[in-house]
């Protein structure tokens, strides 16, 4: 392992060293973090009303670089595209997102390019508004995930919105990734896994599990989807071509709000045990491994 970031909103990033040793960064709230591509930068937002940005050279100890606001009401999600050229970050709290332009050091370039939207969905408690919760580089384009109004939001990297995908009335896609033309969306409202093949469409529950259910972060490893289940407190790993399950186990903790994945391990932030638990992946089942990391209220884990 290199270094394991772990953000959430405790009182820092909390670094872990390939020795075991922990090093605490004092910042507000940073529930996300994200790497730069080819530079030793890492990003966090600051999930506050009035959000932040914040770039930091990584090592042993990160070191502050640059901030930036976020342009919006708590950011909840930051990435960089594969170029590293450019960082978007997702406000949940109005619905906005936001590009940035980064430097060759990875620090904020200019004026950033402010991403609004407008909508609602059937749910009167979660879904009165746009609520953007992830932001992910695909293919030339820019793509936001919309709780609020179920939908994947699209832009032009020069912020002009194209037609968005949607997604049924109540989804609440929350997380999302891409394999080439393949779009797979955990839904955090009703509790599904959605593949998206052109015109084709497969929707199946994220937990086999009885009870309800908010599946969280997802990612895609090579034949393999795993996705987090808050609630059945698990992680379920299904075949990506058709999303037939393999297997679903424990999280190591309780609600699972996300995982990294590094060769043969995965790291599972437990945000209301306070836990960061490491799994070996058995031929691709995650089985528990240790150790265990005591973090408070842990949201995000990043390897670099």
């Amino acid at each position: 392992m290199k270094h394991l970031h772990i953000g959430g909103y405790g009182p820092g990033i909390v670094t872990v060293g390939g020795a075991g040793d922990e090093v605490l960064t004092r910042i507000a709230a940073p529930s996300f973090l994200a790497a730069h591509p080819s530079l030793p930068v890492l990003y966090a937002v600051g999930e506050l009303a009035r959000g932040w940005l914040t770039a930091f050279e990584a090592g042993d100890k990160l070191a502050p670089l640059d901030e930036r606001p976020s342009e919006g009401d708590s950011p909840c999600h930051v990435a960089v595209d594969p170029e590293g050229r450019l960082l978007a970050a997702a406000n949940y709290g109005d619905g906005t997102a936001v590009l940035y332009r980064l430097d060759s050091r990875g620090a904020f370039e200019g004026e950033p390019i402010v991403l609004r939207h407008q909508g609602s969905g059937p749910d009167p408690d979660r879904q009165q508004g746009p609520h953007a919760h992830q932001a992910v580089f695909h293919d030339g384009l820019l793509h936001v995930s919309d709780l609020g109004t179920d939908e994947i939001r699209r832009y032009r990297h020069d912020g002009t919105a194209l037609e968005p995908i949607t997604l049924p009335p109540g989804t609440g896609p929350r997380h999302f990734a891409f394999a080439g033309s393949r779009l797979y969306v955990a839904g955090e409202l009703d509790g599904s896994l959605t593949l998206i093949d052109g015109e084709r469409r497969t929707t199946v529950p994220a937990s086999r599990r009885e009870g309800p259910n908010g599946p969280s972060h997802l990612q895609l490893d090579g034949d393999l989807v795993y996705v987090a289940n808050r609630g059945p407190d698990t992680i379920s790993v299904l075949r990506a071509a058709d999303l037939s399950p393999v297997a679903e186990v424990p999280s190591g903790g309780r609600w699972p709000r996300h995982f990294a994945i590094h060769g043969d391990r995965m790291y599972v932030a437990n945000q209301r045990s306070g836990t960061v638990t490491a799994f070996t992946l058995d031929d691709g089942v995650p089985s528990p491994a240790g150790p265990t990391y005591e973090v408070e209220s842990p949201a995000c884990v990043l390897i670099m």
